[in-house]
């Protein structure tokens, strides 16, 4: 396992920068922006401070991967700055890696939080040695409908607000949620998204108990970054985590993309794998075709059949979710059905 380095924990009063490094969503839709800025600042007392182009028109940020990049770059060398927090997800970040500096990433330490197509960036992070958190945007649960999710904001307060051990992850006990209520209505930021029973987490196969570092992201996104110079590659024990998107790719999809990892050597160092639940429209009785396209490659392909497999779980494009830290010591209880992230993602 490769050596990371652990950001500061997040205090009340620091000052996070906000970045879109994809898609130029508060351009487009500022009043969401202003809710997820306002919220955040309501419920963790944290300063809130725009990157110069952050706000910027999202046809124009199309067209300058650069301005992004330098964004990211500007906050991570401000020593006023404690974290960088993606505005929302998008599709194309991976054209800012030519315009990345891995030194200023390495040498300045600091809270990166985002999902989705913000995985290129977290992997950004782990190529420059960082421990980064898989975790909320500003416009998407920052801004949640109505108030953010407790299950979230306890979680967040467990990891990037204080340097003890995270310890175990219990599913949301309150349900969970993929309604879409449209964003161009600002009357709907005080409408509650209507919240399905939770039903646990999927324990598919494995024994014993089972413990490596933490990588992965959106699995679309993931993908995309194969062949690059921040495709990881201490694969040994690492668990790895994976999640779709709100795009719903289909089974097939997973079932493919696992067949690459398996062609690559991935699956047979990994000590587990975590699903989040599909995200995107998928009816709850297509939920198992997932599982089984899993188990496809794994255990009937490549006869792992006692490699942890954890599905449904929160995070990625359902809501509420928990936040994980790259690189970080997690443990797959497969016979007491726990799971925990064993150490500090954050120094004091």
């Amino acid at each position: 396992m490769k050596r990371m380095n652990k950001p500061t924990k997040l205090s009340r009063g620091d000052k996070i920068a906000t970045v879109s490094l994809s898609w130029g969503g508060p351009s487009v839709f500022p009043h969401r922006y202003q809710a997820g800025v306002q919220q955040l600042k309501d419920e963790f007392d944290l300063q809130v401070v725009e990157m110069p182009n952050t706000l910027k028109d999202a046809i124009w940020l199309a067209h300058n991967p650069k301005a992004r990049a330098d964004d990211l770059m500007q906050a991570f060398a401000d020593p006023s700055i404690k974290g960088v927090f993606a505005t929302i997800g998008g599709e194309d970040s991976i054209r800012l890696l030519p315009f990345i500096d891995l030194d200023i990433i390495k040498n300045n330490p600091k809270i990166f939080l985002g999902y989705s197509d913000t995985t290129i960036s977290h992997l950004v992070c782990y190529k420059a040695g960082l421990v980064s958190f898989y975790g909320p945007s500003i416009m998407a649960e920052f801004a949640e409908n109505g108030g953010m999710f407790p299950y979230m904001v306890n979680s967040l307060r467990q990891t990037l607000f204080s340097s003890g051990a995270i310890g175990e992850i219990k599913p949301s006990a309150d349900g969970w949620t993929v309604e879409r209520l449209d964003w161009a209505k600002p009357s709907n930021q005080q409408i509650k998204r209507k919240l399905n029973p939770s039903t646990g987490w999927k324990f598919l196969q494995g024994t014993g108990v089972h413990r490596g570092h933490l990588v992965g992201g959106c699995i679309e996104v993931f993908d995309w970054a194969r062949g690059t110079e921040i495709f990881p590659e201490d694969w040994q024990d690492a668990i790895l985590f994976l999640e779709t998107s709100e795009e719903a790719p289909p089974p097939d999809m997973v079932t493919r993309t696992l067949r690459i990892f398996a062609s690559m050597g991935i699956l047979r160092q990994l000590s587990g794998i975590l699903f989040g639940r599909p995200g995107g429209d998928v009816p709850l009785e297509k939920f198992e075709e997932y599982d089984k396209a899993i188990q496809q490659v794994v255990k009937h392909e490549e006869g792992l059949t006692n490699l942890p497999i954890i599905t449904n779980m929160d995070f990625g494009h359902t809501s509420p979710m928990f936040v994980i830290p790259y690189g970080v010591q997690a443990e797959i209880d497969c016979d007491n059905k726990r799971f925990s992230i064993l150490e500090n993602a954050v120094t004091n």
